[in-house]
Parts: C-alpha cells; sequence; structure tokens
C-alpha cells in the first residue's frame, strides 16, 4: 500500500492538466541519500534507471524488477547531464574531464567531445540526440567554478555555448551563442523545434530564468529563439517533452507542465528542488523526478516522446 507523500501533488492551473491524471494518482519516493540528483536516463532493455549525484562523483541506477539501487559508476567524473542515443548507449557530459563520452555496449568509454577549436570545453551540462544520431549539448562554466560539481578550472571558450556533435563526421559545430548559462534542452517531437533553458540568474542578478525556442533548420542550423517560457518558481534547469509537445520542466517548487502554446498548465509538487526529469517504463508513462536528495516518480495520462 503506498501512502500520498507530504509535500507532493497535483497542481492544476488550467482544465487541461487535469486530463493528464487521475484523482487517486500519487507522487512515490523510489530512493533518498544524494547531495544534488540530475541527469536520469531510462534504459528500457534493462528495465532501470541512471543518475548522476553530482558532488559526491557518482552516478547511481534503480533497478525497476525489485526497487533496489546501487552504484553505476564512482568515480563519474562528476557527471551531469545524460541520455540514450538510438543504439541504446549511455551517453553523458562529465563536469570534471569537460567532456561528452559514450559508453559502450562492452562497457569502454569513447569520448565523444572535448574541445571546440582547439580549446577545452567548459563542463558540459546537459544533452539531446536527435534521430539523425547528432547530439545536442548545452556547455556553461558550473562544473569549473567551484569544488563541488566538479573542479575549479579555467575557463578557455570566450563564452557558454550550444554545441551540435555530427553522427556521420563527429565534428563538433556551435549552433548558438546568445546564452548567460545554457542547460537543459529537447525536441519537439517532430524536431522541427529545439527548447534550451537558460539559467543565467543562477549567478547573475536579473540574469535570465527562462525556456527558449529555437527552429531548427537543414543541417542543425537555428533560427529564432525566442522565449518560450519564463520560471514561476527557481530555475528550468533540465526537461523532458511529452508526444503531445508538451514541456516537463524541473522548478524549485517541483515540475512545471507547459501546454505546446506556453501556458503554464500545472504543477507536480515535489518537496525538493527539482534539477531534471525523464520519462520511463515499459510504456514511457512513468515520469521520473531528479530532486535535490531523492529519485521520486509518479503515473501520467501520457507519454514521453523519445527513448531515455
Amino acid at each position: 500500500m503506498f501512502a500520498t507523500l507530504e509535500g507532493t501533488g497535483f497542481e492544476v492551473l488550467d482544465g487541461r492538466f487535469a486530463a493528464l491524471f487521475a484523482p487517486h494518482i500519487h507522487v512515490e519516493r523510489l530512493w533518498s541519500g544524494a547531495r544534488w540528483c540530475e541527469g536520469p536516463a531510462w534504459f528500457a532493455a534493462g528495465r532501470y534507471l541512471v543518475w548522476s549525484d553530482i558532488p559526491n562523483n557518482r552516478m547511481l541506477r534503480w533497478d525497476e524488477t525489485d526497487g533496489s539501487v546501487s552504484v553505476f559508476r564512482q568515480p563519474s567524473n562528476f557527471s551531469n547531464g545524460n541520455t540514450v542515443d538510438r543504439q541504446g548507449r549511455l551517453v553523458s557530459c562529465e563536469h570534471q574531464t569537460r567532456r561528452l563520452t559514450r559508453t559502450e555496449f562492452d562497457g569502454s568509454v569513447a569520448v565523444l567531445a572535448d574541445r571546440f577549436a582547439g580549446k577545452r570545453l567548459n563542463s558540459p551540462n546537459d544533452l539531446v540526440v536527435a534521430t539523425d544520431g547528432s547530439i545536442w549539448f548545452s556547455d556553461p562554466v558550473y562544473g569549473i567554478i567551484t569544488d563541488y560539481e566538479g573542479g575549479v578550472q579555467a575557463v578557455e571558450q570566450d563564452g557558454n555555448h550550444l554545441y551540435r556533435i555530427d553522427a556521420a563526421t563527429g565534428r563538433v559545430d556551435r549552433v548558438a551563442d546568445d546564452f548567460v548559462q545554457p542547460n537543459g534542452l529537447a525536441f519537439s517531437p517532430d524536431e522541427r523545434w529545439l527548447y534550451v533553458a537558460d539559467t543565467g540568474a543562477s549567478h547573475l542578478a536579473g540574469g535570465p530564468a527562462h525556456i527558449r525556442r529555437f527552429a531548427v533548420g537543414d543541417g542543425g542550423r537555428l533560427s529564432g529563439g525566442a522565449v518560450f517560457a519564463t520560471s514561476t518558481a527557481g530555475l528550468h534547469d533540465g526537461f523532458r517533452v511529452d508526444r503531445q509537445g508538451r514541456l516537463w520542466c524541473s522548478a524549485s517548487d517541483g515540475v512545471h507542465c507547459y501546454d505546446p502554446d506556453g501556458t503554464l498548465i500545472g504543477k507536480i509538487r515535489i518537496p525538493e528542488i527539482v534539477g531534471n526529469v525523464t520519462f520511463g517504463g515499459p510504456l514511457r508513462n512513468r515520469l521520473f523526478i531528479c530532486a535535490t536528495t531523492s529519485l521520486y516518480a509518479v503515473y501520467l495520462f501520457t507519454n514521453g516522446c523519445t527513448p531515455g
């Protein structure tokens, strides 16, 4: 038997949100004991979730078959964002080594990117894989400005930017350069739009705390970039998109849900600051929520649009 967890629940701000859950559905806390949870990635074949506990320099693994949690990797090079590519492999952002890596099926680790224009990246933060296999990632400085989520190191890039790795050539291209601190990112279901969070307000008074939307053109060219939504509670760090194009975004009071028209239609209240989310389970209708110290989950009447 499960009891409703104190401090959690659904908050309906628009009637469209009420259709996405039943009154008896509740949030579950699956595990607690981290310092800062981030980067959840769902592996369907193994029925498990991998996520980062950044300050503890480890990645954790939750097993759906028995609810157990174990250390997946330690040290993890202070990994942050993780995802699953189209072949089912783990792709990770590492703060300490300032690189993107892919864990191969045999367990070996391949470096996908650690430099741009001959200079080291800042500290890759979050990433998404497109249907053509290209990998898009954000590169703020969070992992190299303190020793808490990485280590203090010199900045070599001329700013905090957004990048794309070409699937065929491995070439790294800078695709946007007008962010303060680019963070979470996700495509619309048809990949016509790319949403990117800017969490510059974390270290800049009056800085951005919003998500921007870009039109995606041939060869990964971006245009537009207008503000899609501004957070009403803290920062929108990481987020995912469901099959209907709704955004499920982390915030300081839980998870905020935006309709594709930009309306904030509801919230899932969580009693900790949320860092990131992903859809998982056999039908991708379970939202896994990485909050400060804990992993939460809730079933919804919708499905994630992409694996992992």
